[in-house]
């Protein structure tokens, strides 16, 4: 697993738009959208849409992605 961060396109509300994060957080985001039964472009969204407009969308999925695994 590489520690470089890897961009991946998503989708939100129709507009395509890139983010890079670590293989781990990629691997990571994909099994929480998983097994909550939502596309990752969905899940991404929500994120968006709740963050604060000063912090990134790469850094709110990595804060989701650490609470989400706290919680196991």
């Amino acid at each position: 697993m590489s520690g470089r961060p890897i961009k991946h396109s998503l989708t939100l509300k129709g507009h395509r738009t890139s983010v890079s994060l670590e293989d781990a957080f990629w691997t990571a985001f994909r099994e929480i959208a998983a097994t909550k039964g939502v596309p990752i472009n969905a899940l991404a969204a929500e994120i968006d849409a709740a963050r604060d407009p000063k912090v990134g969308l790469a850094s709110s999925i990595r804060v989701f992605v650490l609470a989400e695994v706290s919680k196991s």
